[in-house]
């Protein structure tokens, strides 16, 4: 690489913040260099594998400041400088905001923001920068993390055996730290100016949080707090709650489980403010479990403290990024959004049971409008729906409710998300001055009499087709369910899995375990039984004159094919295998006229079309008759 021309010319040397690294390290001199922006040397990119499938690239980079060279991690929100070609090898940046860390032993720099200097141009490596070494009568750095950067740790490799002592010496010897939950720790409810031993280490903002962030404190309000969860599974059972926490820069959950859970669920309460300090796991969120934009997640551990803050002002209450009611039908399925409305109609608390835990949970279904003249459903659950006490007309803010396309579009408020009535916000106000002024003797268009303006629903496109139609016609391949019946013969059904083991409560078709002989449970319903009740899960082959396609069924239609349940099935197979295959071959070679619903899946990472098989029916054959003589009928007609 050759040194860029420009207004600076080549003597780049005079712009690079010579010596930031050893002050930086050094924890007598580290105030005055954390709060710089230094300019240095890239020297070397590294992409290291997500660590979880799907999950964001992470670079590892070596900088240098001519006199030492440190070991970084790019925080995934400046990924856009590598990946735009900007960060690059030789360049000269700016880090505008960093802060330490460490990984495996190792102290390195978490940048989150930096400026690349193109005008400066890009250099071979300038001069020859060394390994910072630790202060003098200081054996450890800043964030109590050995002070010492090796290049070799940088490519994987392991520190001499001497090195390695010396480390483990260094931790034996460090004394052990207080433990506190919610500031609990000798005495008092966690209030005033105590921050819980956080006072060493500046408070850091949420955004820059990363798995590789060490020694922190965070400041942070808590706009939600689920309730205590419990679980019972194979492999034991516990409890859980979350908390959503919001400051300046964004937003992250955090949970606690089993002892965590019982010693700082009391302490958090929505809408207070609290300093939460490491240790505490910063790892991948799963967002199934989490309506927050954020890529990581927090999980309480044993020494984690959090301490309520004596000043409840500074950090903003909640944070919204609202989809007006009449944007919904771009809005994609099972996407997670907030919404702002005037609540039109409050209808009265029913109960639904739950297709996968067969349990009763309760209900309220709400009318939302705005300005756009729409208006949609919106349900709310549990605690939330059976105290809900809103005046009709009031406005209404909700964070965190997952759209669906029943009705065409509506609304289902999360566990994990919040709702704000009559807020002190710009768009409520103005919202409240739309609907005081015009809105109250509007007419609105709900999605519902959409859909049925439109045709839409099952039934709509229930027509026959041909397997070579369902093709063509790509049905299963938009984001709504396409439904279709046809006429199709059966050719080949697979036997490798025909059945799967499940409860025997009524109205309960969860899979059962086997946990001893003649012991299988259920975890949906907590009951143990002496054998399980098997149940169709099959796939078969079917074909017409036009093509062949695969289809899945259950436990009604499997019947209906094969005949027998899927208890006989089985213990025909167990006595005698071969004649077990009669029951298939017999099963084969037979027509039926089945309905189907289609709808694309993601299997594997990969998506793909299911067709599964609602009802089957036999041939009528008075019905097929009139059928083909309608169609000679229209060739002479022709």
């Amino acid at each position: 690489m050759e040194g860029a021309t420009s207004d600076y010319g080549t003597d780049v040397k005079q712009y690079i913040t010579t010596g930031f690294i050893g002050a930086f390290f050094d924890p007598e001199r580290n105030a005055e260099a954390a709060a710089s922006q230094p300019v240095l040397q890239c020297l070397q990119i590294r992409s290291l594998n997500p660590q979880q499938p799907g999950g964001p690239e992470r670079y590892r980079i070596v900088f240098s400041d001519i006199d030492h060279y440190v070991q970084t991690m790019l925080a995934t929100q400046a990924n856009w400088l590598v990946q735009g070609g900007k960060l690059q090898r030789g360049v000269i940046v700016r880090l505008k905001s960093f802060h330490a860390g460490a990984v495996r032993g190792k102290s390195i720099l978490v940048v989150l923001d930096l400026e690349v200097l193109e005008d400066l141009g890009t250099y071979e490596k300038i001069g020859e920068p060394k390994a910072v070494q630790p202060a003098d009568g200081d054996q450890q750095s800043v964030g109590q993390q050995p002070s010492t950067i090796s290049s070799a740790g940088f490519y994987g490799d392991q520190a001499p055996p001497q090195q390695q002592q010396h480390h483990q010496q260094q931790i034996q010897q460090q004394p052990a730290q207080p433990t506190s939950y919610g500031g609990n720790s000798g005495g008092g409810g966690g209030g005033g100016g105590n921050r819980g031993g956080s006072a060493s280490h500046p408070v850091f903002p949420i955004e820059g949080l990363t798995p590789y962030a060490n020694k922190w404190t965070i400041r942070a309000r808590c706009t939600h707090k689920g309730e205590v969860k419990h679980w019972h599974n194979k492999n034991g059972e516990g409890k859980l709650f979350s908390v959503n926490l919001l400051d300046d820069t964004g937003e992250i959950r955090a949970t606690g489980f089993n002892d965590q859970c019982d010693q700082l669920y009391d302490v958090f309460q929505e809408g207070s403010v609290y300093y939460i300090s490491s240790p505490c796991k910063v790892q991948m969120a799963k967002k199934q479990f989490t309506n927050l934009n954020n890529d990581y997640e927090l999980t309480f551990e044993r020494d984690t403290m959090v301490v309520k803050a004596e000043d409840q002002a500074s950090v903003p209450q909640v944070r919204f990024n609202f989809t007006s009611i009449g944007d919904l039908m771009t809005v994609e399925k099972d996407t997670t959004i907030d919404i702002i409305g005037v609540l039109k109609q409050v209808d009265e608390v029913s109960q639904v049971t739950s297709k996968t835990t067969s349990k009763p949970y309760d209900k309220r279904e709400l009318t939302l409008v705005d300005a756009s003249g729409c208006s949609v459903r919106l349900t709310i659950w549990g605690n939330t729906a059976t105290s809900f006490d809103a005046a009709e007309e009031s406005v209404i803010a909700f964070k965190g409710v997952r759209v669906s396309d029943f009705g065409n579009r509506s609304l289902s408020l999360l566990s994990s998300g919040s709702m704000s009535i009559n807020p002190d916000i710009s768009e409520a106000h103005i919202l409240r001055g739309w609907y005081d002024g015009s809105g109250r003797t509007d007419t609105f268009t709900s999605y519902t009499s959409m859909a049925l303006a439109a045709g839409s629903g099952p039934g709509k496109n229930d027509l026959p087709k041909t397997i070579g139609q369902v093709r063509e016609e790509n049905l299963g391949m938009s984001e709504t369910v396409d439904y279709f019946s046809m006429k199709a013969t059966v050719v080949y059904i697979k036997q490798d899995t025909i059945s799967y083991p499940s409860c025997l409560s009524e109205g309960c078709k969860r899979k059962v375990f086997e946990m001893e002989p003649g012991q299988w449970r259920c975890e949906r319903c907590e009951k143990v039984w002496p054998k399980p009740l098997h149940r169709y899960i099959l796939s078969m082959s079917v074909s017409d004159h036009t093509g062949q396609i695969y289809l899945s069924c259950f436990d009604d239609v499997g019947r209906i094919m094969l005949g027998m349940t899927a208890d006989e099935l089985v213990e025909a197979k167990e006595e005698d295998g071969k004649a077990a295959l009669e029951f298939f071959q017999d099963a084969c070679c037979k027509t039926w006229i089945f309905r189907c619903r289609a709808k694309m899946e993601n299997y594997q990472d990969q998506q793909r079309v299911r067709y599964q098989v609602m009802s089957a029916g036999a041939l009528n054959f008075v019905d097929e008759s009139a059928k083909l003589a309608q169609i000679i009928a229209s060739y002479n007609d022709g």
